[in-house]
């Protein structure tokens, strides 16, 4: 069981998200659904950087989402909300007995490392939407250099030097200890620097790899479809990073956790936020009014 204690650097904000919820434990229908639109984003994106494609994190959102929505009552404001939707969220995923192909083939970093250099062409893409595949690549590609980690460390990864969680906060979301946290999250980061410093130009100049003379074997391959690019469009929360802002800001600094940060604030699909709303109103999803899990 983890020790540690969530930080709550804002009292105030806390109590406006106790009222919020109290509100919607108690039928307040509004109530319930701004904590749904408050969660559904970066519930959503958690659950992109686990399960790697849009399609199977739209799933794993929906269903963390009336997992969160139908335990409200259990919250008892030890954490922010978000905070505490992440652990349930984190639980849900760690789990999940649907493998990412990563998974599935047992897919190392060097594996992975030696079937990019493997796939370089020798001159930049020229081809149609140059810059937009090239931006697909990159997008995709770091999408699967996370799935090349275990779950357990993935997410340390992922809530700490993608997310930015406090330690405090990401070892209670795990439910372990802050040192078992910082200690796993560490081991995550050594592999990914080695790795990325060896093979990824955005993270080292010097490194072989460059999204340019990889869209032609990812387009090939059909990890890039051309026509519909699956995260270089992907909508965005509304005044949240663009894909624009966030390369800008992945260019600042050559660096592996900065170029795996650098993804845009992916927006969950409003209709399965809708779909998660009809469900609770047709009341066969009810709140729970007593404490437990």
């Amino acid at each position: 069981m983890s020790n540690g204690t969530p930080q709550v650097n804002d009292p105030e904000l806390l109590a406006q998200e106790r009222e919020l919820v109290r509100r919607a434990v108690d039928g307040d229908k509004t109530a319930l659904e701004d904590v749904v639109r408050r969660l559904q984003d970066p519930l959503y994106r958690l659950a992109l950087r686990m399960t790697w494609r849009p399609a199977d994190a739209e799933d794993a959102a929906q269903e963390i989402l009336i997992r969160v929505v139908t335990r409200l009552a259990t919250w008892r404001a030890e954490a922010r909300l978000l905070t505490w939707a992440y652990r349930v969220g984190v639980n849900y995923l760690l789990n999940l007995k649907r493998r990412t192909p990563q998974e599935a083939a047992g897919l190392s970093l060097d594996a992975f490392g030696e079937d990019l250099v493997v796939g370089l062409a020798a001159q930049d893409y020229a081809g149609p939407d140059a810059e937009l595949l090239a931006r697909e690549v990159r997008l995709t590609c770091t999408q699967a250099m996370l799935q090349c980690l275990g779950r357990d460390e993935r997410v340390a990864f992922v809530l700490g030097e993608v997310f930015d969680l406090p330690s405090a906060d990401a070892a209670w979301v795990l439910d372990i200890s802050p040192a078992a946290y910082r200690k796993r999250r560490e081991r995550a980061r050594t592999r990914m620097r080695s790795f990325m410093d060896a093979t990824c130009g955005l993270a080292n100049p010097k490194a072989p790899c460059r999204c340019e003379r990889r869209v032609t074997t990812a387009v090939a391959a059909g990890r890039v479809d051309p026509r519909r690019p699956a995260l270089a469009t992907h909508p965005v929360t509304p005044g949240g990073r663009d894909l624009s802002r966030a390369s800008a800001q992945m260019g600042l600094l050559h660096d592996a956790a900065t170029v795996l940060r650098s993804h845009p604030d992916y927006a969950a699909p409003r209709a399965r936020t809708e779909a998660v709303l009809a469900l609770l109103d047709s009341g066969r999803f009810p709140l729970l009014t007593e404490p437990g899990e």
